[in-house]
């Protein structure tokens, strides 16, 4: 399925393309995502979602296909396995940026999106909008954290001169040693995230696509309840 979203940035379009291609960076705004490590171009980590009572965890990698700093184009490729086997997920997607004005980027998100299991069932028309309102969440927190950045950018450039070299050079030895002990044998970096909470899709879906979620989500609580009955009828020897 295809999803196509867009959103603003409040940044000039050169500031803006190097924030949204760092994706260590950006990891923290996406909602219900978190990564885990880092492998020269590859990123690991994983999603979760939910409905009601029933949590899934997709984990996997991505990377960049194609970037292209002077189009401010890239297209990024990423899947992921649900770790209890109940589906899989994989989506090409590609990001145009064009200024709005000197201050401000428009950014245009296409997503080719494959899914299978139990959360194929959902469809392409409330997928958009879960969609549309998880890319929302994402254009927030991204710009929260952009304007806590500038304000503590702001906050730096009222030190005095004498400290600054000091303080660079404390955080240069900062980073190189957490660096340093974060690196596994294998090459890949740990990033250390806090925990996230998994998306929603009845929330993310939103008060009207209810009547539409009811039918899948019945199924999806009924077998949840089958499959705990049958467990517990087996634990007591009576199956």
């Amino acid at each position: 399925m295809e999803l196509n979203n867009t959103f603003e940035v409040a940044r000039p379009i050169d500031e803006a393309w190097a924030v949204l291609t760092d994706i260590e960076r950006i990891a923290p705004c996406l909602p219900g995502a978190q990564l885990t490590e880092i492998e020269g171009d590859d990123y690991r980590g994983f999603v979760k979602v939910k409905v009601g009572p029933i949590t899934a965890q997709f984990k996997g990698s991505a990377h960049f296909v194609e970037r292209h700093d002077e189009d401010y184009r890239a297209v990024l490729n990423g899947k992921g396995r649900d770790t209890r086997g109940a589906g899989n997920a994989s989506a090409l997607i590609t990001a145009t940026l064009e200024p709005v004005s000197e201050q401000v980027t428009k950014v245009t998100v296409n997503t080719d999106m494959k899914i299978t299991g139990k959360f194929a069932q959902f469809g392409r028309g409330v997928m958009a909008d879960v969609s549309a309102n998880l890319m929302d969440q994402f254009a927030q927190n991204l710009a929260a954290m952009l304007a806590d950045q500038g304000a503590a950018d702001e906050g730096a450039g009222d030190s005095t001169p004498e400290a600054e070299p000091e303080a660079e050079a404390a955080t240069e030895a900062a980073t190189d040693g957490g660096a340093a002990s974060q690196d596994s044998p294998s090459g890949a970096r740990k990033v250390d995230m806090p925990e996230v909470e998994a998306i929603d899709l009845i929330d993310a879906a939103g008060a009207p696509l209810l009547k539409r979620l009811a039918p899948v989500v019945g199924a999806v609580l009924a077998l949840w309840l089958l499959r705990r009955v049958l467990r517990r009828c087996c634990s007591s020897r009576c199956c």
